[in-house]
């Protein structure tokens, strides 16, 4: 076995190990506060199994960034204390060498976080949330019609199947230039095919200064950037919008929320893997410490400390940037790149 592929295979179990124990710790206390409900729903432990299924991409999500910490300081821990470290450094391999050796472990969980967050969660999302409406105890409180924008227009509609191709009980609403509404459509349902949307019975009514003009039809063709994947996360209080969902919001799809929280979740979709290769970057200096004395305690609490206060900061700036307080770049992409300067100004102290 090569040096190279060692100290990737040490990192990798090391992140792994992490990682289940992280997720395992997360899905015993999500499942705590459901089972009951679950099984009070008479769906048994096959509900309870199918429940933590669609849950694991959103727990994936949060335990990404603190497993390849923690699995980061277990193994450059594990080479400091076995001297392996030494060894390495005394036949010219430098700490720059050391990270580019286990940069591919975080490399891959970041692959896989970024597939998770974008790709499979945004499909098991309305799964597990379609399935937990229909499996409630039957009230008389139906839930009504939202509203949201797409593009210009301000439209009232209510979802009517889990895919959001169906809308009901549609209400749009089209302003002029000066912002004054020009014409308002009602439809009783609106699908979702070969990719426009198709307002069924419509109700047309154009307003001017002085007069209103109805009209009707019996199909009516609804020029509009909304998806129904969109309609998914905007009409779900529950669910997160992809990198793509949160592009045609800015482009004029769907959306409840201002432009800078769109834009932030479009910079956060790119930022927050790179910080997984953060993590790793904080907990390099565990690997150079000596763990004979107190200097390798000290740098493993520190280590530890500078992850979970770039969490804190990240998110922090992701919320001024979602409320408008600061630019969306600035809002994903500070944190990453201030800690990753942190952490390679201490390497370069450290190794100099």
């Amino acid at each position: 076995m090569t040096l190279a592929k060692f100290v990737r295979r040490t990192v990798a179990l090391r992140i792994l190990a992490a990682a289940a124990i992280l997720l395992g710790v997360l899905q015993i206390l999500d499942l705590l506060d459901v089972t009951t409900e679950i099984l009070d729903r008479g769906l048994g432990i096959g509900g309870v199994a199918y429940y933590a299924a669609l849950r694991f991409p959103r727990l994936v999500e949060q335990v990404a960034p603190l497993s390849v910490l923690a699995g980061g300081l277990f193994a450059f821990g594990q080479l400091a204390r076995e001297s392996a470290v030494i060894a390495m450094r005394a036949t010219g391999v430098s700490v720059y060498r050391l990270i580019g050796m286990a940069a591919p472990a975080a490399v891959l969980i970041m692959l896989v976080d970024y597939a998770t967050v974008e790709l499979i969660a945004p499909r098991t999302d309305p799964i597990l949330e379609a399935w937990w409406s229909d499996t409630a105890p039957k009230t008389d409180e139906v839930p009504g019609p939202r509203p949201f924008r797409s593009g210009a227009d301000i439209v009232v509609a209510q979802a009517s199947d889990v895919a959001g191709a169906r809308l009901t009980d549609v209400t749009i609403y089209r302003r002029n230039e000066t912002g004054a509404l020009a014409e308002r459509i009602e439809a009783p349902l609106a699908t979702y095919g070969a990719g426009a949307w198709r307002l069924h019975d419509p109700k047309m009514a154009r307003f001017t200064e002085d007069k209103a003009m109805t009209s009707s039809a019996a199909e009516l063709i609804w020029d509009s950037k909304l998806r129904p994947a969109d309609v998914q996360v905007l009409l779900s209080p529950q669910q997160t919008p992809s990198a793509a969902s949160a592009r045609r919001a800015l482009e004029g799809g769907g959306s409840e929320r201002p432009a800078s929280y769109y834009a932030v979740r479009l910079q956060q979709a790119f930022a927050g893997p790179v910080g997984i290769l953060v993590m790793l970057l904080l907990s390099v200096p565990v690997a150079l410490g000596n763990f004979r004395n107190r200097e390798g305690a000290i740098l493993t609490v520190a280590s530890v400390g500078a992850g979970l206060l770039f969490l804190v900061t990240d998110g922090l700036l992701n919320a001024l940037g979602e409320g408008g307080a600061l630019s969306p770049v600035l809002a994903a992409w500070t944190a990453p790149m201030v800690f990753a300067a942190l952490a390679t100004t201490v390497l370069l102290r450290m190794e100099g």
